[in-house]
């Protein structure tokens, strides 16, 4: 993973109608073993790792490079969002480019967070990086995760198989400047 440049980090905590965005904390170290030995998170995601595995690997503040953003609400963490540079992509298309990515435990779903947070993350990609695009991808038969990204104004780029699924790759033009 590369990170995104010059930009600062962390900046002040991002506030939407319900929720944080903000850096990782220590006290954020169990919300985050849970996101990754949740195997309902990670059902299209290859499967869960072991807990105790988790639990070794994590460290005392997890996820603290730039980009990087707890979702919490009421205080509490609730998800991950992720903006990051995927080296050595085999997608041309995705080659450089800032990626979309995220997680939140399944207690919070069907509520509107993910699509809440992601936007406010995207806004601040926006002022951080202007100009550039992002991209996302998921596998194909998660359809949640397409209507989010539809949502956020992604639209395929294409789709190719990899990791013993279909993928969906989108991509998302930076906003045109306003006059």
């Amino acid at each position: 993973m590369e990170d995104l440049g010059t930009v600062a980090w962390p900046p002040t905590p991002i506030r939407t109608e319900r929720l944080v965005l903000r850096a990782a904390e220590a006290r954020d170290r169990p919300a985050f073993v849970e996101l990754y030995a949740s195997p309902e998170v990670h059902t299209y995601l290859g499967g869960a790792r072991p807990r105790d595995e988790v639990e070794r690997a994590m460290p005392a503040v997890p996820a603290p490079w730039p980009g990087s953003f707890v979702v919490a609400l009421d205080g509490t963490m609730a998800g991950h969002v992720l903006l990051r540079r995927a080296p050595g992509t085999p997608r041309p298309a995705a080659e450089g480019l800032a990626d979309l990515g995220y997680l939140f435990l399944p207690h919070t779903w069907g509520h509107g967070y993910a699509t809440e947070a992601c936007a406010a993350a995207l806004a601040w990609c926006d002022g951080a990086l202007p100009g550039e695009p992002v991209v996302l991808t998921t596998q194909s038969a998660n359809t949640a995760s397409l209507r989010l990204a539809a949502k956020l104004g992604f639209t395929e780029v294409e789709r190719y198989q990899e990791w013993g699924a279909e993928q969906w790759l989108g991509l998302r033009p930076p906003p045109a400047p306003s006059p």
